[in-house]
């Protein structure tokens, strides 16, 4: 069984036992959290589609750890006036494994 579900403005495919990577979501390593921003969820059968979300589904997953991602770098230039602006940006995220898919 899997399902898709909504977390950080992203939707991501998840199944039980799964170790997934999403945007920051607040907790220490060890602590349950629950998605009921259940998109779909499908089965061996066939896949039920929700209307924004799909009634009574949850998937339940636990905290790994909270770290962040690889440096993304910002350049900036303007050709022939010596303006050039480097930044960097670490983006904040916790690793889950999914423990439960409830549908």
């Amino acid at each position: 069984m899997y399902a898709i579900i909504e977390t950080g403005g992203k939707q991501q495919r998840v199944s039980e036992g799964d170790v997934i990577a999403v945007e920051r979501v607040p907790g220490n390593p060890g602590t349950a959290v629950e998605f009921d921003k259940v998109l779909a969820v499908g089965d061996g059968d066939g896949l039920t589609v929700g209307r924004p979300y799909v009634e009574k589904a949850k998937v339940i997953a636990s905290i790994i750890s909270q770290e962040r991602d690889r440096k993304v770098t910002i350049f900036k230039k303007k050709r022939r006036k010596n303006y050039r602006r480097t930044k960097g940006h670490r983006q904040y995220l916790t690793r889950l494994k999914v423990t439960e898919v409830r549908a």
